[in-house]
């Protein structure tokens, strides 16, 4: 395995976890800005109301994206157990 292939799996990588990670994460950015902006428009200042929404969209978001991201690993996971094969 010559430090090309090496290059290539580790980019591999690291697009799987911005794939299976991203979806999660704007979401919760999302709804941080949203809250946020409301927070500053209203002028409450409640701690709670920043992580109780986050927390249960970004469960959602975990259930609605969970499929998708349980494809991309496995499908990352075959390819990597197919180099090696060819290797061993």
């Amino acid at each position: 395995m010559n430090e090309l292939a090496v290059i290539e799996v580790g980019r591999e990588a690291l697009w799987v976890i911005i794939l299976t990670a991203g979806p999660i994460m704007i979401a919760g950015l999302v709804v941080g800005l949203i809250i946020a902006l409301f927070q500053a428009l209203t002028t409450i200042q409640e701690i709670t109301l920043t992580f109780v929404p986050k927390i249960f969209i970004i469960f959602v978001a975990v259930i609605l994206f969970l499929p998708f991201m349980m494809a991309t690993v496995i499908e990352f996971a075959r390819k990597l157990f197919d180099r090696m094969a060819v290797l061993g």
